[in-house]
């Protein structure tokens, strides 16, 4: 269970990061309409594209807390669940382990599999580049 907790509170960090930068951006949007508006300039298409952007930003990261708190909250049902009988958790994390290494071998497998002579210099079998 430590292990997530840690995962949980590396989360926590993350949003707390992301919901900094949020405000960051929008200090930043804030400051050049007054900018703008204080010097009587108009916006040109590029400005105000540059602004869209920055609200587009905001937005996505604002997305992302929101996928981050669900991971969490499902997360903390696990933890509930599974908290008054660690051996049970223990032996779920030990086979989610062994499900994403064996994920992870396949993916290194078709790697090497698709690299070709690139990697595989010597081996007649790889993949011949034109």
């Amino acid at each position: 269970m430590q292990f997530l907790q840690t995962l949980n509170g590396l989360l926590e960090h993350v949003k707390t990061v992301e919901r900094e930068t949020i405000s960051l951006t929008k200090e930043a949007q804030l400051r050049m309409v007054r900018f703008l508006d204080k010097n009587g300039l108009s916006v040109d298409d590029e400005t105000l594209e540059a602004m869209q952007y920055q609200d587009i930003i905001a937005q996505q990261l604002s997305a992302t807390i929101e996928a981050i708190e669900s991971a969490q909250e499902h997360m903390q049902y696990f933890i509930h669940a599974f908290s008054q009988d660690d051996a049970i958790a223990s032996q779920s994390i030990e086979k989610m382990q062994g499900k994403l290494t064996v994920a992870l071998e396949r993916a290194k497998e078709r790697h090497r599999a698709f690299s070709g002579k690139v990697h595989r210099e010597d081996d007649e079998d790889g993949i011949e580049f034109f």
